[in-house]
This record gives structure tokens, sequence and C-alpha cells, in this order.
């Protein structure tokens, strides 16, 4: 693999798939399996057997290799003048260096139009002549990825044998070699934000010129035209692709006993991308290049090359499977260590003109299988001259209604098909009939329990003023009663100037107030009460289920409860249980009566959400249990002051009262014969085996099921998911809330998002199809998990574990065709899963231990990552750092234009100039850091006469000049493009401790703080684990 090919044209890098490697264990064995060992647990894992004598071609992955580095790294430029740009840190290749790249032929697509003509039998599908390179094949089809020239290569005899794929399969051809050569400068450990380090990135090297699209994953379908066959079909329905063999691998051709010595570069076709690492002798160089590990600087970028395979499958952003390709048996799928399930966001938000299209079937009703009561969807075929309709999901023949009867044209489509969303749409929105109602939907009802204690009353949570209203005091707390049950709710438009003065004479009622306890159970326990009496008056309360009524409690709390049921113990200030057995009982609800509450706040289809203010221990843990079991949310507001956090509470709880919200809904997933989901994670109440009640749902939540398969072996082509949400929808009278659940007027609405995979019988087309940003999901919602029975540090381990089995395994497939040697290879597709498998291990819910993160703050952020959709967690694991003063010395227009404003930095200290003024954005919360040595004037201009004062006592707002105007205009842009949480600005300065560490240099992920590992000893770590024997 080191060899020199002196005739290979070189490529300068590429930036976007970024390898890296790891220094060369001891006593390697590319041959033979190795277990993962975290710790001193060692796997069990067995390798399985290569398959001797067809070879595969991977898909585009980088590796990283043990060949030692022959050159020394360049020094870093330095520079004084900020004027100045940094000069660029690439430089023309060396004739000779580690740097290679071997790629694969293009993967063929199952969905191209078939060969004219198959080869006869025993001849090799494209035979060059002799001395020819096999890459030049006359006017090859569709290609996928860029394919420069090979050089020649003897290939010596005829291939001896060929597998010959189905008709309609286009056959791959190797591409050339390329090398992507790039120096590495010296890794120094930085003292973080004290480095005076280069203030711009590395230019991207320009990429390759190529007339074929360069595709991620190695995966890519055709266009698709107007003879696809994906609309030769009724409803749109496409057939997938063959089961017999792997996608893209039923055409490769097997060279036996041909060709050059399989150690030769000429004779390796690889798609391989190798960065050669080590340590040189008497230096603590780790080996590795920072610079040259891959990011997600572009944020989460949804992978459409799937979507365009099956372009009727719903958006991704309603439904994302971890792998795109299903295993055929659960011998395959025994080998795909990471989650394999899927991630489903019914209600998010579409971008403007992308509206969920809204069907009424009137006196038909809804189009349903009767057998598996899957919806109509556009994989449904129709037959019998359009008379009968096969399901997709269980295959039953069923009958068309008469209504919705329309003739079949020539090519078997229906002749209405364009006036039919819902055989053509993967999401769509079916009105309910009648039937689906047990009762006229009611309006909702909102009720807000708010803490009145000293704390909550100095802290400024209910701070305001005008006149005093009528009060009520229930004094028995044993035995909870309502007074005037009829009374107590009102119409909001008929008494807003009555609630209006309620809330605003809050502080003067309770400003005299010094009881410091909370009878936070009771309260509860009054308020399910007077939400259930509304239309059960007359009914006893263990009835009250039968007439269920609908809305939102929503819990202002700020003491620990301390009176009544529910009373909560102060816990955790016992040191000697951290590090123990007993550690996660400190993470679980202390009282079992906030999940009974759940319970029968679910039955009557009432959700809560909780706001929680307090800088002392108000046990999070338990309070959360309701938000929780009721399709809730959590706010976590610590140490809350008004002046500070008023705006932060204001826009939030406007947020949670006039986002698009279904009410009393349930959710089903269901999926093909063989297949199940056996788990789910989030914040639901499960009502059966596979039926999620979800009292209220809205855009900003997420849910996550694992999936397993039921059979040996699967028979079938396609795997197809049918997610349906069936929701109350009803006007709310708030002037604030138009959205077109609110404005559906009583209607009760069935959501449904419908979408297929193929199944495959490869390993490597699972990794190849892998979806990071689902597996990250599930991975989160699986860790905070075994935070609740289990030691953070084993949660941590399972995590890693997980990960190094699945390179492991991924490493496996090609050991035997390739001279791997001490390399780390790994699928295109999952190039950041160390990365965000790095930050979730120290992210609030699971870093460190007892003096990480207060226990409250610690189950706060757990319960807000398992609701969270996949872009929103990927963001809140790998933040946003970008730098501002560039763009405030700019011109207008530069600064109104958002896209100048989103060139991302890496997460780690050196990139913070302390020439500079950098923005940390992690969706929750802006924290803005001025360099020591930054432009006084740029300081003055934006913090006024406070530019010199300590900044944790300096709130930011607009001044009266420009730069503070485009300040304030750049903050807006960002929270507008992401409205689920209201990101408060923290002002930290260089140098300012403590406040600067725990604010943004502990959340740099790729630095070593605290213990944790920093990005590259991370790497480094899983490496040496993979290449461990078992």
């Amino acid at each position: 693999m080191g060899t020199e090919n002196p005739g290979r044209q070189q490529f300068p890098a590429r930036p976007a798939a970024t390898p890296f490697a790891a220094a060369p264990p001891q006593n390697m064995m590319p041959f033979s399996s190795s277990g993962p060992v975290v710790g001193s647990e060692a796997s069990g894992f067995r390798p399985t057997p290569p398959a001797a004598p067809q070879p595969t071609v991977p898909s585009s992955m980088p590796v990283l290799g043990s060949e030692a580095s022959g050159f020394r790294s360049l020094p870093p430029a330095r520079f004084n003048d900020p004027s100045v740009p940094s000069p660029p840190t690439s430089n023309v290749p060396p004739p000779v260096g580690p740097f290679q790249r071997f790629p694969t032929p293009p993967f063929p697509s199952t969905a191209q139009a078939p060969l004219s003509r198959a080869p006869p039998m025993g001849q090799p599908l494209s035979q060059p002549p002799m001395g020819q390179p096999l890459a030049q094949p006359p006017a090859p089809p569709v290609s996928f990825r860029p394919q420069p020239q090979m050089p020649p290569v003897p290939m010596g005899s005829p291939p001896q044998s060929v597998n010959y794929a189905s008709p309609n399969v286009n056959f791959p051809y190797p591409a050339s070699d390329s090398t992507f050569p790039a120096p590495r400068p010296n890794f120094q450990p930085s003292f973080p934000g004290y480095v005076q380090m280069q203030s711009n990135a590395d230019s991207p090297a320009p990429p390759i010129q190529s007339t074929f699209p360069a595709q991620q994953g190695g995966y890519a379908p055709p266009p698709v035209s107007s003879s696809s066959p994906f609309l030769a079909h009724q409803g749109g329905y496409f057939p997938p692709p063959p089961v017999a063999a792997p996608m893209g691998m039923q055409s490769q051709m097997q060279h036996l006993g041909s060709g050059p010595p399989i150690g030769s570069i000429q004779g390796l076709i690889e798609d391989f991308s190798s960065l050669s690492i080590g340590s040189v002798p008497g230096s603590i160089d780790p080996g590795i290049d920072p610079k040259a590990l891959p990011r997600p600087l572009e944020g989460d970028v949804e992978r459409k090359l799937f979507a365009e395979m099956y372009p009727l499958n719903c958006d991704p952003r309603y439904l994302r499977l971890t792998t795109s390709a299903i295993p055929n048996s659960q011998s395959l799928a025994s080998r795909w260590h990471l989650p394999l399930g899927a991630v489903v966001c019914p209600l998010a938000e579409a971008p403007d003109g992308e509206e969920v299209p809204v069907v009424n079937f009137a006196s038909s009703g809804i189009i349903r299988c009767r057998r598996c009561r899957t919806y109509v969807n556009p994989f449904v075929t129709f037959t019998d001259a359009g008379r009968k309709w096969r399901c997709n999901i269980c295959s039953l023949l069923n009958d068309v209604p008469g209504e919705y009867f329309a003739h079949l044209d020539a090519t078997g489509r229906r002749i209405d098909l364009d006036q039919r969303p819902e055989l053509t749409k993967g999401s769509v929105e079916f009105v309910a009939p009648t039937e689906y109602m047990m009762r006229p939907p009611m309006p909702p009802v909102y009720f807000f329990l708010i803490d009145v204690s000293v704390s909550a009353v100095r802290s400024g949570m209910i701070e305001s003023s005008l006149t005093q209203p009528q009060m009520m005091v229930v004094s028995d707390l044993d035995d909870i009663f309502v007074p005037l049950p009829d009374d107590l709710l009102v119409n909001l438009s008929e008494s807003k100037s009555v609630v209006e003065t309620f809330l605003d004479s809050l502080p003067s009622m309770f400003q005299d107030n010094l009881n410091v306890e909370s009878a936070f159970g009771p309260a509860l326990k009054a308020a399910y009460m007077v939400m259930v009496c509304m239309l059960t008056e007359t009914l006893p309360i263990d009835k009250l289920y039968l007439e269920p009524t609908w809305g939102e409690m929503l819990i202002f709390q700020n003491t620990l409860p301390s009176l009544g049921v529910g009373r909560l113990k102060l816990r955790g200030d016992d040191l000697r249980v951290y590090g123990t057995d007993k550690e996660h009982i400190l993470r679980l609800p202390e009282d079992p009566f906030y999940k009974q509450m759940a319970a029968e706040l679910t039955k009557v289809q009432i959700a809560v959400n909780v706001y929680a203010f307090s800088d002392k221990y108000t046990d999070i843990a338990s309070l959360g249990t309701l938000a929780k079991y009721t399709g809730g949310q959590v706010y976590y507001y610590p140490s809350f002051q008004s002046a500070t956090h008023g705006d932060k509470l204001r826009k939030e709880l406007t947020r949670d009262l006039t986002r698009e919200t279904a009410w009393e809904a349930v959710m089903r997933i269901r999926c093909g014969k063989g297949v199940r989901f056996t788990s789910y994670h989030g914040n639901f109440m499960l009502r059966s085996t596979d039926l999620m009640a979800l009292p209220a749902v809205d855009c900003d939540k997420a849910y996550a099921a694992q999936l397993s398969l039921e059979e040996t072996l699967l028979t079938t082509q396609t795997v197809y998911f049918q997610v349906a949400l069936l929701t109350c929808s009803k006007v709310v009278d708030v002037p604030v809330t138009i959205n077109r659940y609110t404005a559906s007027c009583g209607e009760r609405r069935i959501r449904v998002h419908t979408a297929a995979a193929p199944v495959v019988a490869d390993l490597g087309e699972m990794y190849r199809q892998a979806d990071s940003g689902a597996i990250v999901s599930l991975f989160s919602r699986l860790a905070i998990e075994k935070t609740l029975s289990h030691k953070l540090e084993e949660a941590r381990n399972s995590l890693q574990l997980r990960i190094v089995k699945a390179l492991k395994e991924y490493r496996n497939l090609y050991a035997v065709q390739h001279r791997l040697g001490g390399r780390m290879i790994y699928p295109e597709s999952l190039m950041f899963l160390p990365l965000y498998g790095l930050a979730l291990c120290r992210s609030t819910p699971l870093r460190g231990g007892y003096a990480d993160a207060p226990l409250d703050e610690r189950c706060s952020a757990g319960y807000t990552m398992m609701a969270l959709p996949v872009k929103k967690l990927l963001k809140l694991l790998y933040p946003s750092l970008i730098r501002l003063d560039e763009h405030l010395l700019k011109g207008s227009d530069l600064v109104d234009n958002f896209k100048n404003l989103e060139k991302r930095l890496p997460l780690a200290a050196e990139n913070l100039d302390s020439r500079g003024l950098y923005l940390y954005d992690d969706g929750f919360r802006f924290i803005i850091w001025f360099g020591r040595v930054l432009s006084p004037d740029v300081a003055m201009n934006l913090l006024g006469a406070d530019f010199a004062a300590e900044l944790s006592k300096v709130n930011l707002y607009e001044h009266d000049n420009e730069m503070s105007r485009k300040l304030m205009r750049i903050l807006e842009k960002f929270r507008e493009n992401d409205q689920s949480y209201y990101q408060l600005c923290h002002l930290v300065r260089q140098g300012e401790q403590p406040r600067e560490g725990f604010l943004l240099l502990s959340n740099l992920v790729e630095d070593q703080m605290g213990g944790a590992n920093g990005y590259v000893d991370w790497i480094l770590q899983i490496h040496r684990q993979v290449q461990q024997n078992p």
C-alpha cells in the first residue's frame, strides 16, 4: 500500500470526507478477528468468516493506517496583524507520501434501464484487450461518483469466472486511483483560550472536476425520468431491488488466479481513503493531524440519495431509519451492532409552501386494509381493472369502494392519480369521519399551577403589578376538594381581562409571604379534579376517565415539594453514594405518586409541562415524571432571576401555547411482515404493545423505536413502514394561535407517513445506507435510559463498546480482500459517528460524576434529550462556533445574508483568537466570547458603558450604533432559524474564571477537559480497541 506510483495522477486533498488514522497496534493480525475491549471488559464478539471467492467492493470510506509518515510536519503559521489573513497551510503534494486514495467502481442502481443485450454464458461482461485497463469500457452507464482517468494496468489473463446480474442492473467498472496529499502540522497541546492561533480556517482545496456528481456514501440512484419504472405502476409504486443479492453487488467480477499480486497498488482496487500516521521516535506527537479529523461543520445534512431512489417516501424530517437497508436475516441483524430502528417526528414543521395535503373521503370513508388496518398509500397496487387493491404491508387483496373506483390506463395507473395525493405523497392527512370519535371534540383546557412560596416571589417568577382579585384557600391537604367547581374555569375570550388582572396581581398577593414550604402534591390533585370536573361533575372520581376532557397543565415550581401527598426529601447530598451501584436511584422518582398521577392525567388526555425555577435542589427526577408519561416537556431555569431570564421564560411560554399541537392523540407504527418494533423511547404512555398515548403532541417532539426481525429469513424484497397519528384538533380562541390544526375547527385528523426500504443480504450495504443522525438519536435515548439503572460510567462504556463493535465488524468485511495493516476503516455514512459518540459521552446527562453536573440539571437535560428531534439533538451535541467580529466589520448587505454567517469552526480552543468575538450556539443558549485583546471599539459599541465591567453582570441589548444593530440582527436571524427554544445570551470574557470554564471551555468537546478525552485521544482509543484481539 505504500509503494510509489509515479504515473498516477495527483489531486489535492478533498475536504468533504477527511480521513484519519491511529498508531499501529502491537502484533496486529489482519486476517483474524479481534474483539473490542472497553476498560477491562472484553467482548465476546466473533467475526463472520470471509466469503472466499466473491470480494466485496465497499463504498467510499476513510481509513486509518499504521504506515508511519515519512515527512516532518510543517509548523503552523503565525501572524500578528489581524487585518492580514492567515496563510494557507496546504502545500504542493510531496512526491512520495502516505496519503492514498483507492476508489471503487461506481455503485450501480437497480432502477436503471436494462442493458441492450446480455453477454453469452461463459464470457466476461466487458473483457478488455490484453494490456488494456479494465476501467475504460465503451460508453459506461450512469455513474454516481467522480471517475478520473486510470493509468494502464496489466491485468494478465481474462477472468476465469463471472457472476451475472439481472438484466436491469448496470455493471460497475473500476475507477482509477488518485492521491490526496496534504501536509500535517505539528500537534501541540493547547491551553484553552490563551494560545494565539490562526483566526481563519484553511481554505479547502478545489474539488476534482468531473462530469459525474460525487455522492456521499458511494450510493446514488439515477435521476427519475419519464420512462422510469417508478411511475410505471399503480399509485406510483415501483418494484424494489431484488433480494437475491445485495444491491449493487450482483455484477461484480471475480478474477481467480489472474491479475497482479494483491499487495500491488495497481491490482488492488479499493474504495478506501487512507491517512498514514505514526509518532516520531522521541516525540509526544500522537501521530494524527487534528485538522484532518471529520467534523459535521455543515450540521445535519439529510441524505438525498435514498430519497431519490424512493421518491414516494415521506420526507426524512418525519421518519428517519437508522439504516435504509433492512437485513434479510436475524444472523445478519446480529452483526449490525448499531441500533436498528427509526426516529419519528410526526408533526415536524415543514418549510413554507410544503404543507401536508389534507384528504377528505367524505361518504366513502377512509380506505384501509381490512386485515392490518394500513391506510391507503402510494405503495399499494390496483388490479382487476381498478376494482381491487393490494396492501403493501400484509399483501391482502381488498375491494375498492364504489365511490373510490377509477379505471386504470394502459400502464396500470389510475386515471385520477394526479388528483389523489394519498397515492402520490408519502405524507398525507385524512379527515376522520364520525366513527373515529368517541364523542365530539371539546375545547382544550389550560390550567396554570403556580408556586407562590417565598423563593418564587423573591426570584421574580410571578413578578408584575396591579389590583388584587379574590382568592380561596383549601387548608386540608389530606382531603382535597374543589370549591366552586363550576366557576374556576373561564372562557379566555370572554374573561381575558379577568385573567390578565389575576396574573398581574399575583406578586402583590404574596409579596409578604414568608412560607418556604410547598404543598405541590395536593395542588396537583386539586388541579386534576378541576380540569376533569368541567364535563364530569356528576361522576365519581374513579369513573372520570369514561368522559375525558383534554388540555394542558402548566406547572411553575420553584421549591422542593414538602407538604402533603407527594412530598419529597432532599437527596444527593451523600457523596458516598456516587460511583456505587446505588447512584442511579438518585435519577429515579422518589415517590410513585407522580407516576400514578401521570397515568390518571393521561386517561383524561391532559398533558403536563413542567417549568422548574430554582438554584436549589427541587428533584426534577420526580417532577419530570409528570411530563414524561403525559407527552409533555420539562423547562429548567436554574437560578432564575426575572431581569435576566424573563425574556427566555416569556418566549418559551408563548411558543408552548401557540405552536402546532395535536390533542388527544394516539400513534402506531406499522411495518411489513417479518419485522416489528419492540421498544419505544420518548415522552408518552404506552397503552398497548405498540400504541402510544399522547395527550398532546407538537412539532418539537420526536419519538424513537427499535426494530427487530420476527422471522429467521425475510422473503420480501421491500419492507414498508407507516406511521399513523390519530389526533383531535380544535379552535383555540387565542388571537396569536393561527396554524392548520387550530384552524381545523373541531376536526379529528389522521396524519399518515409512509416509507419503503429495501431488504439486503449484505452487511456492507447496511453500513453504507446508515443514517448517523438517527443512530445517534437512538443511542442517546438508550444511554440516558441506561443511567436510570446503572452507573454513568457503565452507560458511557456501553455506548463506546457498541461503536467499537460496529467498526470492528465493518473492518472484518474487508480484512481478507485487502491488506488493511493497522488502518482503521469505516463507511463514509458514519464518518461523524465517533465524534457524536464522544459528544454524547460528554453531554450533561452522561458526563463525569457528581462534581460535573448538578443532579437537577442532569435529570432535566435527560428529559429534554429524550424528546428532541434529530437535527436539534445533533446541534446540541456539536454546537455552532462562529466568529462574529469579521462579519460586524463588513457591510450591512453581507450581514443580512444569513449564508455568510454559517461558516462554523471546530469546537477546539485553538480556534479562539484572542483578537476575536465568537458566538457559541447549541440551540438552547448563546454564549458570546470576548477575546482578551478584542478591539476596544468593538466592545464599546456592543456593550456601551459596561464594556470594561464584569460580563456576568452585563445584559446584552441594542445600542444606538450600527455595529450593535448588526449583532442584534445576527442573533435574531439565528433565533428565527430555530424557534423551539429561546437562546438567551451569556457574555464571557477570555480569562474570566470560573465563568469561562463552565460556560464555554468545558463544552468544547474536541479538547481534553476534566479528565475527559479529547477528539484525538478518543479516536486513538477506539482505534486500539478495534484492533485488539478478544
